[in-house]
């Protein structure tokens, strides 16, 4: 197994591993910690079964379904992300960390691309890790303590599900899912911590007005994507994406209209942030 830095913030391609085969105990235990050490990881030339997806995610976690899509008829956890030749807006297509309107919020998210636009259709992702310690002590004294309020029916982000809920959308799935999260939360694997406000869910700051919060959500939104920050991912096909939700944001930029480009996602268990 070789390992390959792709940024300076974060992002490692990991090779010379056959996950169609399974993982040892060992070599779980070792795509783990690059996944600590790295925050995001990319494996290419690999064309898995559903069933095969499956194990590798079971090797990294406990594989959740998501609240609002449907999973695929015989693997309810793996979901199809995709955006068809026809659509014009792209599933989860803003600056995000996944279902943070959940009370556990997942421990990391990985996609198994299926197909891929000729050209386009590249996901961005930014180092929670290096915004938070690129603050100001005062500003990070201001944010111990506070707590974000996060809600799935944010405008932004619940317009880029409308194609995927038409078409394999959950009957029972509420409108509106909400929690609390801290604004800074400690990762429980490493001590590190990061910034855990995002764009796409985090509607206001607990015991502040609107106009008391929003200015200082705006700038830790713009703050919290700098290219300093972030590294880009090139998909072809078969590749994959594993991320950790908790220090990680990720973006899939939408640039592909009239191409066709389908994902199989699986989510996994994570715990409640502190």
């Amino acid at each position: 197994m070789k390992i390959k830095q792709i940024a300076g913030a974060l992002g490692a391609e990991i090779s010379g591993i056959d996950l169609s085969t399974g993982l040892s105990t060992a070599q779980a235990k070792e795509v783990r910690q690059v996944l600590l050490d790295h925050q995001v990881i990319f494996l290419k030339n690999q064309n898995l079964t559903p069933q095969q997806f499956s194990a590798f995610a079971q090797a990294m976690g406990e594989p959740v379904e998501y609240p609002f899509v449907k999973g695929l008829d015989d693997f309810p956890n793996i979901i199809e992300v995709k955006k068809l030749e026809h659509e014009k807006v792209n599933f989860g297509g803003i600056w995000h960390s996944d279902t943070t309107y959940l009370e556990n919020p997942p421990m990391g998210s990985m996609l198994l691309s299926r197909e891929v636009p000729p050209y386009g259709g590249d996901t961005l992702f930014a180092s929670q890790y290096k915004a938070y310690e690129a603050l100001s002590d005062v500003m990070k004294n201001l944010l111990a303590g506070l707590t974000g309020i996060s809600s799935s029916a944010r405008a932004d982000v619940s317009k880029t599900r409308e194609d995927r809920i038409k078409s394999d959308g959950k009957e029972d799935a509420p409108k509106e899912y909400r929690a609390e999260h801290p604004v800074v939360r400690t990762h429980p694997e490493t001590g590190r911590k990061a910034l855990f406000v995002n764009v796409a869910h985090t509607a206001s700051i607990k015991g502040m007005t609107t106009e008391e919060s929003m200015p200082l959500l705006a700038f830790l939104f713009q703050h919290q994507v700098k290219p300093e920050f972030t590294c880009r991912f090139v998909w072809e096909p078969n590749a994959i994406a594993f991320w950790d939700n908790r220090c990680v944001q990720h973006n899939p930029v939408n640039d592909y209209n009239g191409f066709r480009r389908i994902m199989h996602r699986i989510t996994l268990q994570g715990d409640k942030p502190v």
